[in-house]
């Protein structure tokens, strides 16, 4: 298939090989059989016979390699850059209470339950997903040595064996929802991570209990 992105796909009017319904026809301007007035003259991309400088180049629908000299071999044979996505699932263990300070005592026990017990509760979290372009000469992705370093300087030193309320200063004043964990832990990873790169936090609460947050 011809890569030309700046030359628009065309068909010959008179191709009987070309099933494109959605690609408009053409005649090909030194075709001396196509005896279409109404079709527009035109050129293929390839086509090494034909000096007409005022028509418009094209590309053919169905042409399977552009042969155009002046066009590198890397842009004629590559094909669509693929996306992959890596996940790195990554425990780390935390207590916290349910306690919002802009609410009083009785609301807050009403709404978190056992959760807002003063004493607290603990969970295992984990897991942090990156997409991206998987690069055609590493085959990755990103390199997961890099991730795994991330992760532990977001995730794990901060938060590892930590009472969210009393050791992690995000909050303080922010009530430690596994909602507002999954925040945290994406801006804090976005600012390591390459730009577009971090695709998804995924934290389990529970076996059942799952939050994730993809940056909204």
């Amino acid at each position: 298939m011809c890569q030309r992105p700046d030359v628009p796909e065309n068909r010959c009017a008179r191709d009987q090989m070309c099933q494109r319904p959605d690609v408009p026809e053409t005649r090909c301007a030194r075709d001396p059989m196509c005896q279409r007035p109404d079709v527009p003259e035109t050129r293929c991309a390839r086509d090494q016979m034909c000096q007409r400088p005022d028509v418009p180049e094209t590309r053919c629908a169905r042409d399977l390699m552009c042969q155009r000299p002046d066009v590198p071999a890397d842009s004629r044979n590559e094909v669509a850059e693929r996306i992959g996505y890596i996940t790195r699932v990554q425990s780390f263990s935390a207590c916290h209470r349910l306690h919002s300070p802009t609410l009083s005592d009785e609301v807050n026990k009403r709404i978190f339950g056992k959760c807002n017990n003063p004493n607290g509760h603990g969970h295992n979290y984990k897991e942090v997903t990156v997409r991206g372009k998987i690069d055609r000469h590493t085959g990755m992705v990103m390199n997961i040595t890099d991730l795994k370093q991330h992760i532990e300087e977001v995730i794990m030193i901060p938060l590892d064996h930590k009472n969210l309320d009393k050791d992690v200063p995000y909050f303080a004043n922010v009530v430690s929802t596994t909602e507002n964990v999954a925040v945290y832990i994406w801006d804090n990873m976005v600012k390591q991570l390459p730009a577009n790169l971090l695709y998804e936090v995924k934290i389990h609460e529970t076996d059942k209990n799952i939050v994730v947050y993809r940056g909204e």
